[in-house]
């Protein structure tokens, strides 16, 4: 079973226009209310490349009652853990002539330090029955800020594949924790741990960095530019395949899906590399989020050039002569 972790969950709320004007009235805009959230989204993707996940999340008042609803509409299997507080909400406004968007995020909501305990003591159970255990998104408030860093302690304890995916002042205690797989693009790594990822030397020295702290691999995105990666101490680049970008919301968590779902199905590295760049590269160009189909990506990978930066892995001739 694959897990997502979700701890600031998303109910989103759009309203969709044929063309939207900031200067006067917008009528007979369509309402759509969407499940959000990096971990859901991941799931949502899984779904989409016909794998199956388990979500786990908050969830809380009338906002987390309707968020629970798109969940099983979507038919996307989860647990949740009541908050006294709301789940917070986004308001999203869509001009589909411009194939443009607009987001305005609530303030997070505060999760209380005896939901936090709740939920890691539910999650040990549940990373048990699990294969992978993705770690998603951000942490709503102080009280929560150790449950990722817990989990994926949780995780190794008991040999499971984790996956981190976050950014804020409890990430460096999530790096110290050794997940297996790290994602992050360079904004939230520079803002997170105040570090400078400027040239490449910069990245692959902080891939080495990740490294020594026990993490087998990591991806560093950063939008149109190249991507870099570890496999243990041997880096490599990417180039993302070039795309029309309309909305890259969830770009990140659609590459998050495809690392999750290679190694799922023992990709080898470089087509499990492949396959991520090329789910975040075509959700860019959707304004829907995170629902990228296997067709979509099929012929797209096969354009993606992968390069070895700096050592070369040797090659062992193990045919028979």
């Amino acid at each position: 079973m694959i897990l997502t972790v979700t701890i600031n969950p998303l109910l989103e709320i759009s309203l969709k226009y044929d063309h939207v004007s900031f200067n006067g009235e917008n009528r007979n805009g369509k309402l759509v209310y969407h499940a959000g959230g990096k971990g859901i989204n991941v799931s949502r993707q899984l779904k989409y490349l016909q794998t199956k996940s388990f979500g786990f999340t908050f969830s809380g008042g009338a906002n987390g009652k309707i968020f629970r609803s798109i969940l099983e509409k979507e038919d996307l299997a989860f647990s949740f853990l009541k908050t006294e507080s709301e789940t917070r909400i986004a308001s999203v406004i869509v001009d589909r002539s411009k194939k443009t968007t607009a987001t305005y995020f609530q303030k997070s909501n505060i999760v209380t330090s005896i939901e936090a305990n709740e939920f890691k003591s539910k999650l040990e159970k549940m990373i048990q029955n699990c294969e992978i255990v993705v770690f998603s998104g951000s942490s709503p408030s102080p009280e929560a800020d150790d449950i990722f860093s817990c989990g994926i302690k949780l995780a190794n304890k008991y040999d499971k594949i984790s996956v981190i995916d976050t950014y804020g002042s409890h990430l460096a205690s999530c790096i110290d924790a050794s997940p297996t797989i790290l994602h992050n693009n360079v904004e939230e790594l520079k803002k997170s741990l105040n570090i400078k990822l400027k040239s490449e030397k910069d990245k692959l020295n902080f891939l080495d960095h990740l490294y020594q702290k026990g993490i087998k691999q990591a991806f560093i995105t950063d939008g149109e530019h190249p991507v870099y990666a570890s496999n243990f101490d041997y880096h490599f680049r990417i180039n993302p395949p070039v795309v029309n970008a309309v909305h890259p919301t969830g770009s990140g968590d659609a590459f998050v899906a495809g690392i999750v779902y290679g190694w799922h199905n023992d990709y080898v590295f470089e087509k499990t590399f492949k396959l991520a760049a090329a789910l975040g590269a075509v959700n860019a160009g959707h304004l829907d989020v995170c629902a990228v189909s296997v067709e979509e990506v099929s012929e797209l990978q096969k354009q993606i050039i992968y390069k070895p930066v700096g050592k070369k892995m040797k090659l062992l001739d193990d045919s028979p002569q």
